[in-house]
């Protein structure tokens, strides 16, 4: 697996620098945004406080397709009703029950097992997608 790394970063002022990091992973983007921020305390000491923001979308667009397909048929939904990576299973009407029917129906087309810890996190079709995405890549070659 290859791995792409750039690193970018901009200060504005004396007190806020802005750094980005893009690394091409296999299946997509991770882009790491930290910001730095240094300010001084009655001129005596500095003090440094840093944020972090991970965006992550790593799901194959045949992943998400077939996410897709599965949730309209675990929650009987017509073929004209149109679902994006943002759709919502509640928004959808899923309760609950549905959702670990939709988690199964995944676990079963995709070969994978999803613990109930990480099943109950997913509450769109693209964070089902990146999950499915993680445990494929990390379940062992046959």
């Amino acid at each position: 697996m290859a791995t792409i790394s750039a690193t970018s970063s901009a200060t504005f002022g004396a007190s806020l620098k802005l750094c980005f990091q893009n690394s091409e992973v296999a299946g997509g983007t991770l882009t790491t945004l930290k910001m730095v921020r240094v300010g001084w305390t009655n001129n005596v000491f500095p003090t440094l406080r840093t944020s972090r923001f991970n965006v992550c979308r790593a799901a194959k667009p045949e992943t998400v397709q077939k996410v897709c397909e599965i949730v309209k048929k675990q929650l009987a939904l017509s073929d004209e009703t149109e679902l994006t990576p943002e759709s919502k299973f509640a928004a959808l009407g899923a309760d609950s029950l549905d959702t670990v029917e939709i988690v199964m129906g995944l676990e079963e087309e995709f070969g994978i097992s999803v613990e109930e810890e990480s099943s109950q996190n997913i509450t769109t079709v693209q964070e089902a997608a990146d999950l499915i995405e993680k445990l494929v890549q990390k379940k062992p070659e046959a």
